[in-house]
């Protein structure tokens, strides 16, 4: 198949999004597909035809390492892009992927993971890999989520939103102040004082104007992948430091991960059952991945859903794939049969 990797974009996670597309084009060559990427940003003037895209075989590291070059100039380009009122897509982008018979999402964060490129895609008649716009969402949205999944019952920490230019009267100490819509645990924070909390705030309000205050839960870190209604084994997550940070998650060495998980049988079929629940519940198909705390009492809390987890080397969804005899290859070739049946 002629297959679009779309990277980049302009959220926090973009250089991680790189990575993801990266890895996840190499594989699709490597399983016999014409695949190629484009930043879904800055977009692309080189080539005088899709047939020429798709039968490129560039450098794909060079390619990364190009784009990683252009992230700084991001928020300049954006603005200059406002100033002529020009539209979210680069250049021949939505082109190429009209072309392509499916496009491979490789973007993380807001304007890729929130449902607006999934949106105008479904508009379009582009066919493209993960859940649709509605349960992308509300799946960014850890408000919506909440609201969501609570109401149908999953188990998630208590909390509450907070509106910039609000305030609220009491805090229980410890908690976690989070952004609402960040992915990758950017500007999360674990506060344990009002001057702590003070400054988690404020640092939370610079991403979003919208945030979370939740209960602190003292556990173990869990995540849970779910591919095509089915979950796959659990995967523990143990920092060396702190908790599992945009810094933790995306440097080798800094986290041990465990999969399967080391826990009871009944805990990891419970996990399972609440990852499945809980992308039920915010209809989300195709695959996503769901993190989980475990407290001191053996009791689950389902923190949120990632609609398209990092397929980075370090990332949690390959090991658990692996965990179940899946390499890599066959999980990208995986993700695109289970995508391509919304459109049976």
């Amino acid at each position: 198949m002629n297959i679009v990797v779309l990277a980049g974009g302009t959220s926090t996670e973009r250089d991680v999004s790189i990575v993801t597309s990266v890895n996840v084009c190499e594989s699709l060559r490597r399983n016999g597909h014409n695949a190629n990427i484009i930043d879904v940003f800055l977009g692309s003037n080189q080539y005088k035809s899709s047939t020429e895209f798709f039968q490129e075989q560039n450098d794909l590291n060079k390619l990364a390492e190009y784009l990683k070059g252009q992230s700084g100039e991001i928020e300049e380009l954006l603005e200059e892009r406002k100033r002529i009122n020009g539209g979210f897509f680069g250049p021949n982008v939505l082109d190429l992927c009209k072309a392509a018979d499916i496009v491979f999402i490789g973007l993380h964060g807001m304007n890729g993971e929130d449902g607006k490129i999934q949106a105008a895609f479904d508009l379009l008649g582009i066919r493209y890999t993960g859940t649709g716009y509605l349960s992308s969402a509300v799946s960014m949205s850890k408000e919506l989520t909440k609201k969501v999944l609570v109401s149908e019952g999953v188990p998630m920490p208590k909390g509450i939103s907070l509106y910039k230019g609000h305030k609220i009267e009491y805090v229980p100490y410890p908690c976690v102040v989070k952004p609402c819509c960040g992915g990758s645990s950017v500007g999360v924070s674990i506060v344990n004082n009002e001057e702590e909390f003070k400054k988690a705030v404020e640092a939370a309000f610079e991403f979003e104007d919208t945030i979370l205050v939740e209960e602190y839960i003292q556990g173990r870190e869990f995540s849970v992948a779910v591919i095509d209604g089915k979950a796959l084994p659990v995967i523990e997550i143990e920092p060396l430091e702190g908790f599992y940070d945009y810094k933790n998650k995306y440097n080798a060495g800094a986290t041990k991960e465990t999969c399967p998980a080391n826990i009871s049988e009944d805990i990891a079929q419970k996990m399972q059952r609440w990852a499945e629940k809980a992308c039920e519940a915010a209809g989300v198909e195709v695959y996503s991945r769901v993190d989980i705390l475990l407290n001191e009492d053996d009791e689950i809390f389902c923190l949120e859903i990632n609609t398209l987890p990092g397929m980075t080397p370090t990332s949690l969804i390959p090991q658990e794939a692996a965990a179940e005899g899946m390499s890599y290859d066959e999980l990208t070739e995986k993700i695109i049969e289970v995508s391509m049946k919304k459109y049976e």
